[in-house]
């Protein structure tokens, strides 16, 4: 067996829980939107908008739905889908141009203040300072998350946003250009993710071991290819690969 020498790493749902950040996320910057406009709006003696956080964050989601129909190679770019539905939308309100622009970013601003609350599991930067002594990191994200905003940035000096290449994963764009910037080929590198579509298949196609974190799953496994069911486990599918070479 080849060497290990570099991991790439999932964020979101690999090393920590994900889906109450967004939801906090999701309503959170959209009602600090409607609030501060509205607020500056009394102070220009202007009427309130006729946005309500259900009814305009429900048609904030639907806008972002039409453009990622209408500019497929931006699916997976979602600041960018946030940014123009949010302008789309402050335009329709009758706010100018300008102001929804400032608007829009000031409210994407507040999305990734928010958004990078994340708490990563108890072990995981532990275990990422002790992988660094051994091996080459990155990280390898379809989420919008700013990771030189969170804790953990230092353990990756590769980052991949896959949607801002217009490749969102499972494209194996993403994974190509870490491992580029890594100097490494593929049958040396694992990939460490969550989902079964966006990170193990696209990662063992490419020839580099994976390991699915998956609390649930006994399917029989494909060559290169590992389940723990959280990330504290992986040192141990490490250890197997080294006894194995």
């Amino acid at each position: 067996m080849t060497t290990l020498k570099a991991i790439t790493f999932d964020l979101d749902d690999t090393l920590w829980d994900n889906h109450g950040v967004m939801a906090r996320t999701e309503e959170g910057h959209y009602r600090w939107l409607l609030e501060a406009l509205n607020a500056w709006r009394a102070a220009r003696q202007e009427p309130a908008l006729g946005l309500s956080p259900a009814g305009g964050g429900n048609d904030y989601l639907q806008r972002r739905q039409q453009l990622a129909r209408e500019v497929p190679e931006r699916r997976g770019d979602f600041t960018w889908l946030r940014l123009r539905a949010l302008e789309a939308q402050l335009e329709a309100e009758g706010l100018p141009r300008s102001a929804a622009l400032l608007w829009a970013a000031a409210a994407m601003n507040e999305f990734h203040r928010l958004r990078v609350q994340v708490t990563p599991h108890p072990e995981a930067a532990g275990l990422l300072a002790a992988l660094t002594e051994r091996y080459q990191l990155a990280a390898i994200t379809n989420g919008n998350i700013h990771l030189a905003r969170q804790p953990l940035a230092a353990y990756f000096p590769v980052a991949i946003a896959a949607g801002e290449l217009l490749a969102p994963k499972p494209d194996p764009t993403s994974f190509l250009t870490a491992l580029s910037r890594l100097n490494v080929a593929p049958e040396c590198a694992m990939h460490v993710g969550d989902s079964w579509l966006e990170d193990i298949l696209p990662a063992q196609q490419l020839g580099m071991h994976a390991v699915w974190v998956s609390a649930t799953g006994d399917q029989q496994l494909p060559p290169r290819v590992h389940r723990i069911a959280h990330i504290k486990e992986l040192p141990s599918v490490l250890e197997t690969l080294d006894k194995r070479r």
